[in-house]
């Protein structure tokens, strides 16, 4: 995937391979660059969608891959630390933050990213009607509500690159809604990118974020087949089960 013309890429992926020991390739010689938008990964279950958002977040330790991941100008090889400064992963697999309210997660967050709005986290913490829990530990919240508290932050933070994983799991209506909104002012805003990956068909289109043309298509590969863009710099592709190289038709 290239970025939008005049757009200069933010997340730039060259030559990346990536494989678990004995089992196929996730990415195989993948490169993209992908500028300011949303994009989303879409496949089955299984098909390494989480493994390849740890990826891009440098925070598979232990399991080596090969080829280049730039953020902002930072290489990962170079200053890992610098590099993942950048970035902000939703972890609701870890329970580091179990202790902590959403309030003092967002501050604990926000601590060494100058660019987070507090406003806008405000509005989001009302938009998923989440007020009456921000308070709370986490570990006493629901997966729905821990979802929030991630989500929150996430789409206020200043970082360049935000990764949702599976960013509906647990969303009503309304806070889907407010979701989606905060991914369109995140898409227009030109400064960010947000990864973000789903399981099975799409619910979302049409509800007001445009159809569009894709800027260019994934090179190399991720096992996988570009089937939609939407939106500006958004871009829709499906994993094949299984895994395998992202690549496209």
């Amino acid at each position: 995937m290239s970025p939008a013309p005049h757009s200069p890429a933010i997340l730039d992926i060259h030559q990346l391979h990536f494989a678990h020991a004995g089992e196929p390739a996730l990415a195989a010689g993948w490169s993209a660059r992908i500028g300011p938008g949303v994009t989303l990964l879409q496949g089955d279950t299984g098909s390494g969608k989480s493994t390849l958002l740890r990826l891009l977040a440098g925070q598979l330790p232990g399991t080596p891959a090969t080829g280049q991941r730039t953020l902002g100008g930072v290489d990962f090889d170079a200053d890992p630390a610098a590099y993942r400064r950048q970035l902000f992963l939703c972890d609701l697999a870890t329970n580091a933050f179990d202790q902590m309210s959403g309030r003092e997660c967002a501050a604990a967050w926000s601590a060494d990213d100058p660019g987070f709005r507090a406003d806008e986290w405000q509005a989001l913490v009302e938009g998923f009607s989440l007020a009456e829990h921000i308070d709370k530990k986490l570990f006493m919240l629901s997966t729905g509500s821990r979802r929030k508290v991630w989500l929150a932050y996430a789409l206020a933070s200043g970082r360049p690159l935000v990764l949702l994983d599976e960013p509906t799991g647990g969303l009503d209506a309304p806070s889907t809604r407010c979701l989606w909104a905060a991914l369109t002012r995140v898409a227009a805003s030109g400064q960010r990118v947000a990864v973000g990956v789903a399981h099975g068909a799409v619910s979302f289109i049409g509800t007001g974020v445009c159809i569009g043309g894709l800027h260019g298509p994934l090179e190399g590969a991720v096992g996988a087949d570009v089937v939609a863009a939407i939106g500006v710099g958004v871009l829709q592709a499906a994993l094949g089960a299984g895994g395998g190289a992202v690549g496209h038709k």
